[in-house]
């Protein structure tokens, strides 16, 4: 008797702690997804305020979310080439309005889009790479069903993780004129330990924190890479960064670039930090000529000038 009593306390005893322990591992996990997630922030600026006319749309994304975003035509009449802007982490698309008179400007359609979670789109359970990239395919998807584009001319820009997401929506698809990649980081991982680092993370719970986003995004980091996405391309790839960048060094670029094909993607290293450049106007000229050598290729002379 005695004995059954003890065993039933033992067993008591364990299932409070599994008990416990399920409960501590939730609380972890939940304090991992609102410590990484990324900040909603509205936008306070339209294309108007820089005399731009605009239509405020709403793309359907996966997981029956939708996405908020500008579209921003082309002036003249015709099928017009199309060019996708996607945001950085906790930005939205007012960050990436200084392109949009440029580009507009050099005869091109421009959408930009609010990602998932950010500025004025639907919330979803989490933010990543993957699902960046999954919104701006759809965002692709969308521009190349106007009739008044030409769907064999549209080209995707994006700054950071945008720009990651970009680089991974391109080497899925077949179908994408051009890439420009601003600012992104080589490997997302050595990203996230930059950031865990600076948080006094120690290593071992670092770890811990990585294999869990892994899981929790349902991706291995080596496989949506910029470094695995960048040598899948076949299409033009152009990579611009800042020499002075503190969050992502300019060495990911030369990283990203040597990881390339060889001849197939330009690195352009221009003065400047992670958000923005020192000549903006005419960094954002020599974009726009590697764009029109893209969607032209026959009438365009590239590349620009530069230091790489």
């Amino acid at each position: 008797m005695s004995m059954a009593i003890t065993f039933a306390n033992a067993l008591m005893l364990f299932t409070g702690a599994a008990a416990t322990l399920a409960v501590l591992r939730a609380a972890a996990h939940y304090a991992i997804r609102v410590t990484l997630a990324a900040p909603c922030v509205r936008e306070t600026e339209t294309p108007a305020a820089r005399g731009l006319a605009f239509e405020t749309v709403r793309i359907p994304t996966a997981n029956g979310r939708q996405l908020h975003a500008w579209l921003i035509p082309r002036a003249a009449t015709g099928r017009a080439p199309g060019v996708v802007l996607v945001h950085g982490w906790g930005g939205n698309a007012q960050a990436m309005l200084p392109l949009a008179g440029p580009l507009h400007r050099a005869g091109f359609t421009t959408l930009l889009i609010d990602a998932r979670c950010h500025g004025l789109s639907d919330a979803d359970t989490f933010a990543s790479l993957p699902r960046f990239a999954e919104d701006a395919s759809h965002a692709c998807d969308w521009l190349a069903a106007r009739t008044d584009i030409d769907a064999q001319r549209i080209a995707l820009l994006g700054h950071s993780v945008g720009a990651g997401a970009v680089l991974l929506a391109a080497a899925r698809r077949a179908d994408i004129a051009a890439v420009v990649s601003v600012s992104a980081f080589a490997h997302p991982e050595e990203m996230m330990r930059r950031v865990l680092a600076a948080k006094r993370i120690p290593d071992v719970l670092a770890r811990y924190i990585l294999r869990h986003v892994e899981r929790t995004i349902g991706h291995r980091f080596d496989d949506i890479a910029p470094l695995a996405s960048i040598a899948r391309l076949r299409c033009p790839v152009l990579l611009v960064h800042g020499e002075q960048d503190i969050i992502v060094p300019p060495a990911d670029a030369r990283r990203l670039h040597a990881a390339a094909r060889p001849g197939a993607v330009d690195l352009l290293i221009l003065s400047g930090d992670h958000e923005s450049f020192t000549d903006m106007e005419r960094e954002l000229a020599a974009v726009v000529v590697f764009l029109q050598r893209a969607f032209w290729p026959c009438g365009i002379s590239w590349p620009p000038e530069r230091r790489n």
